[in-house]
């Protein structure tokens, strides 16, 4: 791109509240640049040459999570509640007792999934398909972004109540927030 590079661009839309997919098409192949693409904000990463076929499937599955997270036509389910976490989904805001939480695109949209579908497990591999459109094993990303979204939401970070580690397995949301529960 002559004036902006793609992962500023994508920066600078989420950052100003856009909403709409982003997959990034792009030559970069190393792995450091595909987990900066995702965590600036893309919902998917794609590198050159890449297969037609793969590239429309990519597009169609990330349209599919765009209207799933969306929610059905009709029915309004834009805030979703677990104890003193509230996620207006229209308004991507977070509250946690009270107080607004700042989430990146990712983490907001991570945080929805878990709250969507409580006590469900999720390994880390699910969860890159289901949030990130992502078949590629970047499965550090889906720590790093459970590690910084705890760090957010959890009263104590070390030891989590809403994010809950299943071990060996992944990770599940706890409805209540509360421990005794994990």
């Amino acid at each position: 791109m002559p004036t902006i590079d793609g992962m500023e661009l994508c920066r600078r839309v989420r950052a100003s509240g856009g909403r709409a997919p982003i997959l990034m098409l792009t030559a970069r192949a190393e792995e450091r640049d595909c987990v900066l693409g995702l965590e600036s904000g893309a919902d998917d990463y794609v590198v050159k040459p890449f297969s037609v076929v793969e590239f429309a499937a990519r597009a169609k599955a990330m349209m599919r999570r765009a209207e799933r997270l969306s929610g059905p036509p009709g029915i309004r389910s834009d805030v979703l509640c677990s104890g003193d976490l509230l996620l207006d989904l229209e308004r991507r805001a977070a509250l946690r007792a009270g107080l607004s939480v700042d989430l990146t695109a990712k983490e907001f949209d991570l945080l929805a999934h878990f709250m969507r579908n409580p006590a469900r497990v999720y390994s880390r591999a699910q969860l890159l398909e289901d949030v990130w459109g992502a078949r590629d094993n970047y499965e550090h990303t889906v720590n790093s972004h459970i590690n910084r979204l705890r760090a957010k939401i959890e009263p104590d970070p070390a030891n989590p109540s809403f994010v809950v580690t299943v071990w060996g397995v992944g990770y599940r949301f706890n409805a209540r927030g509360d421990p005794a529960f994990s």
